[in-house]
Order: structure tokens, then C-alpha cells, then sequence
């Protein structure tokens, strides 16, 4: 069965330009909250730009474009402002963070009014382990920040504050936002909190949370965060995932965490399987308003696409893709570049996901990038596209990046079945 409904349903339940803090101009972010499971994918894409691929396989397409981005200012023998805070940044991405210490910090003494470089010093100070260095950057970042950026900045400060007085103990909750996720008498509530306790949180506490944990990718104690207002706010299939990924891709072992993944779990084993519009909420008490549906903003222009042709294998961006929106029905609007090659031979590139448990197939998904856990990190409808191989045919699933040629159709009518397909497919390796 092609249905994203029937193959989400199973995969969710198995165990498995605005910025502040970190300023890199080539990095486009969303108004903000995302919507979070889209911006749980995001997350890990930056969480990931900094660990080295597995023997045999390539970087990542975004970890290669830092990469790429990196070494044209690496190049560069006088660089500018702007040009060393990029630098700086794209090291501390790139897991790289002694030499963005080693860029940042002589480029705030030469530009020591430049906002960018004093951010991203600050932020590279506190993952080098040099809290107070970082405390120092991030309080000259908060009085050169434009009024916009300045509450993220402020937050920023005041997490490397409330880290500094653990004095090297093992940490739980950061209080970010002056409110307790346990009631009075000290009990936690799975599955939301009464309306009384929702009206005390900041207006603002889920974006500037997303913010923080855009720039800090790697960051457990973050995402346990987003997770506790997930729940506080009923989303609870949501929670219950990002609880899941705390353990199973931080390996965070907190006891507290552990029992309120459990009890999220719970609730969620009892829920009817997910719609193809269901947001994670439970359905009464959702009170979450997203503004983007992504944080990463993807820019693409389908003007650079050569003509399409029948008799050869358009190639297709996954840029063109994400181009489709959907409304609030989950009908498409496809950009005028993919309603060209609909039925036309196509040719992308990315990665093999099992619709089941099978790896030999004659069906699968292809994903822009390999997915580490499908609890938080199910793509959108546009980063799927479902492909078939001529009858009779099958492939084994591979861990690496394949190169895919089919012909192209577009699913405009059934909200049940992807939204892109590849018929009578074939794989070789990329180019």
C-alpha cells in the first residue's frame, strides 16, 4: 500500500531571516515556530553537518554545501566583517569549533561593534567549554543586537547563565521561561496542562525555543524542553516522539525524562492511528498557531532548469519539489516547472527508505536525506517521492546516496497517496 497515511502510521509507533546566537548569511530561517516535526527534520540536518559520513558513503547535499561554502572563504586573503563572522559560523556548524575561536576572537578586537562576529564568538566560546569567555561575547552581543534579535540574544545569555551556576553537575530543565512543567503538588500532566497553567507561558516561548535549538543542534537538554511544551500544549503524539529521540539519539538516561516518556507512550498506544492532516495534537488541547511549516527556507529558481524534454531524463532539485504547497485540505498546487515533466522521464538523487521491513523490494520511498529516526523526522509530503520498479523486478535498499530514473507523476486528487511518484525505475549510482 502506497498510502503516506499506512506507512506513517506503523513507522510513528515503532521504538526508534531571522537567527539569533549563530549568523551565517547563506543560512535562510523561516518565521518562527516551525511546524515541529518539520522542524525536527531541520534540526537534525544542522545537528548532523558536524558528524563525519560512515566509511564508503558521501556527505550529506546540505553538509556538502557547507563544506563547499567553507573552503571559498578559507580562500579569501582579506576577508571582510561580514566574511569572518560566515567563517566563524561555518566552523562551529561544521563541528569545527577551536577554529572558530581562533577567527572570531581577533575579529571582534578588529570590529568590536560588529553584532554577527560577537554573537557567533559567544556561541563558539560556550561549546568550546569557556562559559565565562561566553558569557562576556554573548553580553556585548545583547547590546549591539538590532531590537528584533535582541530577546533571542537575551535568552541566549541567560541559558549560559543558568548553565554556569550547575557547576559541572549533570543538568535537567533549564528554567528559560519562569514556569514549572510539574504542578503545585509536584505531579506532571501527560497530555497537556489546564488552560490556567498555558496562559502563563511567554507569547514567544516556543520560537525563541526553536531559535535556540536551530544553533544548538546537538543540544539534548533543548529538545527534552521542546518536548515538555509540546506536551504542555497537547501535542502529544509530538512529545511522545521528541521524548523518544532524547533517548534514542541523545542517549540521554535521566530518570525524570524516562518516566515521562513512558507515560507518554502510553497515551499515545491507546490514540487511533494518525490521519494524513493529524499535527501530533491530541485533538483538545492543541493551542499551537505555526507560522512555516520549516525552518530552513530552501531557495530555488526552476528558471536555471533546462527546457524538459520526452526522449531524456529531466533532472529534478529537490528545491523543486518543496516549491509544492499544500492547503488546508492537502490539495497541491505543483509548480509550473514539475506540471511540465508530469508523465515526462526524470532523474534525482537521494536516499532509500523501506516502506516496511522487507529490504529487498520492488517499492520504496526516496528521501533528500537518510532519516536516523522516524518518530520525529518523517519528511513532509514534499520531501517524499514514492518509487516503483518494472514488474517483476527488485533491489536491494542502500545505505548511500542512488540516483533514481522513472517517469515522473504528480497525485493532485488522492489525499491518501503520494504526492510524487516514479514508475518503471531504475537505480544506478550518482553522478
Amino acid at each position: 500500500m502506497k498510502s503516506y497515511l499506512l506507512l506513517l502510521a506503523p513507522l510513528l509507533f515503532l521504538p526508534t531571516t531571522a537567527r539569533a546566537g549563530l549568523y551565517y548569511s547563506g543560512e535562510s530561517i523561516a518565521e518562527l515556530p516551525a511546524q515541529l516535526r518539520g522542524f525536527l527534520v531541520d534540526q537534525r540536518s544542522l545537528r548532523t553537518l558536524a558528524i563525519k559520513p560512515a566509511v564508503g558513503l558521501p556527505p550529506s547535499p546540505l553538509q556538502a554545501e557547507y563544506k563547499a561554502a567553507l573552503a571559498n572563504l578559507e580562500k579569501k586573503l582579506n576577508p571582510s566583517a561580514d566574511e569572518l563572522a560566515d567563517l566563524g559560523a561555518l566552523y562551529i556548524r561544521l563541528g569545527q569549533v577551536s577554529k572558530a575561536v581562533e577567527v572570531l576572537r581577533p575579529a571582534q578586537r578588529q570590529y568590536p561593534e560588529h553584532f554577527r562576529i560577537a554573537a557567533n564568538l559567544g556561541t563558539a566560546w560556550q561549546l568550546y567549554g569557556d562559559v565565562d569567555q561566553a558569557i562576556e561575547s554573548l553580553r556585548v552581543a545583547v547590546r549591539l543586537a538590532p531590537p528584533k534579535l535582541r530577546a533571542n540574544e537575551e535568552l541566549h545569555l541567560k541559558l549560559v547563565r543558568l548553565r554556569k551556576k550547575e557547576a559541572g553537575k549533570v543538568g535537567g530543565l533549564d528554567d528559560l521561561f519562569g514556569i514549572q512543567f510539574v504542578s503545585e503538588k509536584g505531579s506532571w500532566q501527560a497530555g497537556g496542562w489546564a488552560a490556567a497553567q498555558r496562559e502563563k507561558l511567554p507569547a514567544e516561548a516556543l520560537a525563541q525555543l526553536q531559535q535556540l535549538a536551530l544553533w544548538l543542534p546537538a543540544d539534548g537538554r533543548l529538545l527534552w524542553q521542546l518536548g515538555e511544551l509540546a506536551n504542555a500544549l497537547g501535542e502529544v503524539r509530538t512529545a511522545a516522539a521528541i521524548f523518544d529521540g532524547c533517548v534514542t539519539e541523545f542517549g540521554m538516561s535521566n530518570a525524570e525524562l524516562r518516566e515521562r516518556r513512558q507515560a507518554l507512550r502510553a497515551i499515545v498506544d491507546k490514540l487511533p492511528p494518525p490521519s494524513r492532516t493529524d499535527d501530533g495534537a491530541t485533538g483538545t488541547h492543541s493551542k499551537l498557531t505555526f507560522r512555516s511549516p520549516r525552518p530552513l527556507l530552501r531557495k530555488f529558481d526552476a528558471s536555471t532548469l533546462p527546457e524538459p524534454s520526452a526522449d531524456r531524463a529531466n533532472p529534478v532539485p529537490w528545491g523543486l519539489l518543496a516549491l509544492t504547497t499544500l492547503d488546508s485540505k492537502y490539495r497541491p498546487t505543483f509548480p509550473e516547472y514539475a506540471r511540465k515533466i508530469d508523465g515526462k522521464p526524470v532523474m534525482l538523487t537521494g536516499f532509500m527508505q523501506p516502506l516496511g521491513d522487507e529490504f529487498e523490494v520492488n517499492s520504496f520511498l526516496l528521501l533528500e536525506y537518510p532519516v536516523g529516526c522516524w518518530f520525529c523526522e518523517a519528511p513532509p509530503p514534499t520531501g517524499l517521492v514514492y518509487v516503483e520498479l518494472p514488474a517483476g523486478q527488485t533491489a536491494t535498499i542502500r545505505r548511500g546516496l542512488v540516483k533514481i530514473e522513472g517517469k515522473l507523476k504528480l497525485n493532485a486528487t488522492d489525499p491518501e497517496d503520494f504526492l510524487f511518484s516514479l514508475a518503471g525505475a531504475k537505480i544506478t549510482e550518482p553522478d
